[in-house]
């Protein structure tokens, strides 16, 4: 198979495949094309991809050579007319947000793969985008708050006193919450962790986290890991046991999202107003239109003295180990797809059934059709 790599339109500085995966798969027998520069942001440079064994092309020649073309960030529209039938196109794409874009590709007749619908079973762990990105983004949401966050994290006793630690709330304890405790509590915070599902407690409490338990919740196991939509009821009671909690905190750190949904609000800008003075609120959902009230996506906003950060593309902060993580899930993925460098689509498998979105010039990811 003919693979291309382009480069990502800005802001994004990844690459969608590191010069390691390039190696292993040219080996077996795949030729790998690279737009020139496309690694420059990941500090990867065109040489080393040419080591690596791949050709250095220009953008237009890899998409017009290539079978299977990797680009992380959906491309723009104005290049849908270089998608042609027979082509497969992988990036990350939210096939239950963007539905039109969905119906557009599906014209072209290009194959996409959206490597965040990727099943959240077992077997599929070691191609999970979300979870590797979550890893980066819980981690670097906690540096930001420490930047940010007027006074120390760790507790410290000097000649000129004691300075008592930060205490850090973490809302949603998935790979990116438990990432963000563990990180927190490196640097020397005490740490508090909410999340719908009990059955993450005992992860938190692993991490030296303390978990706010609220009863009632609803947990679904066939959720894939994410939270479900809870009752009116829970809801309340969530509410008021938050906000006890968000009032004492220096940093919150929120990631609750349901996929294809608008993110809860779970910070209301009354408890914005009741929480301490310099204060400071990571929200990793903004993409998604934020778990805090007030959040705007891709800034820092400054809102009755706390400071609410909304960044929900941390993992382009990191571009050297997040390219190589995405890239290394998009390996084990083709690693399934092709056979002597040859492609197999099984539909039977689960992992290709549900990371395929558009095939035949049709849509096919099930949630989309429901």
């Amino acid at each position: 198979m003919i693979l291309g790599i382009l480069k990502e339109p800005s802001p994004e500085t990844r690459v969608s495949l590191h010069p390691e995966a390039v190696k292993v798969l040219t080996a077996s027998g795949n030729k790998v094309l690279i737009e020139k520069g496309a690694g420059e942001s990941s500090f990867l440079s065109d040489t080393t991809y040419l080591e690596a064994g791949a050709e250095v092309k220009e953008r237009v020649a890899v998409f017009k050579e290539a079978e299977m073309i990797f680009q992380i960030t959906p491309m723009d529209a104005s290049e849908h007319a270089l998608l042609t039938k027979g082509k497969y196109l992988f990036g990350v794409y939210q096939p239950l947000v963007a539905k039109d874009l969905m119906k557009t590709l599906a014209g072209t007749g290009v194959s996409l793969f959206s490597m965040d619908s990727i099943p959240r079973i077992s077997r599929a762990q070691s191609m999970d985008v979300l979870s590797s990105m979550s890893t980066v983004s819980g981690y670097k949401a906690v540096l930001l708050a420490a930047a940010n966050l007027p006074r120390f994290f760790p507790m410290l006793m000097t000649a000129a006193g004691t300075i008592a630690p930060a205490k850090v709330l973490v809302i949603g304890a998935g790979v990116a919450g438990l990432q963000a405790i563990a990180t927190a509590k490196r640097l020397g915070a005490v740490v508090e962790a909410f999340d719908t599902r009990p059955s993450v407690k005992e992860q938190v409490e692993s991490l030296g986290g303390k978990f706010v338990e609220v009863p009632g919740a609803v947990e679904d196991t066939g959720a894939g890991g994410y939270a479900v939509e809870q009752s009116a009821e829970y809801k309340q009671k969530q509410s008021e046991m938050l906000e006890k909690s968000i009032i004492k905190s220096d940093v919150v750190i929120t990631t609750a999202l349901i996929p294809g949904r608008k993110a809860p609000i779970l910070i209301t800008k009354s408890m914005l107003e009741k929480m301490k003075s310099g204060a400071v609120v990571v929200d990793l959902a903004a993409a998604n239109g934020g778990n805090c009230e007030g959040t705007q996506n891709n800034e820092t906003v400054s809102i009755n003295g706390i400071t609410v950060i909304g960044n929900s593309a941390l993992p382009s902060t990191m571009p050297q180990d997040a390219s190589k993580m995405y890239s290394k899930n998009v390996q084990n993925l083709l690693k399934l797809m092709l056979k002597e460098d040859q492609l197999n689509l099984n539909f039977e498998d689960a992992i290709i059934k549900g990371t395929c979105i558009t095939h035949d010039g049709a849509i096919v990811y099930e949630p989309l059709l429901k």
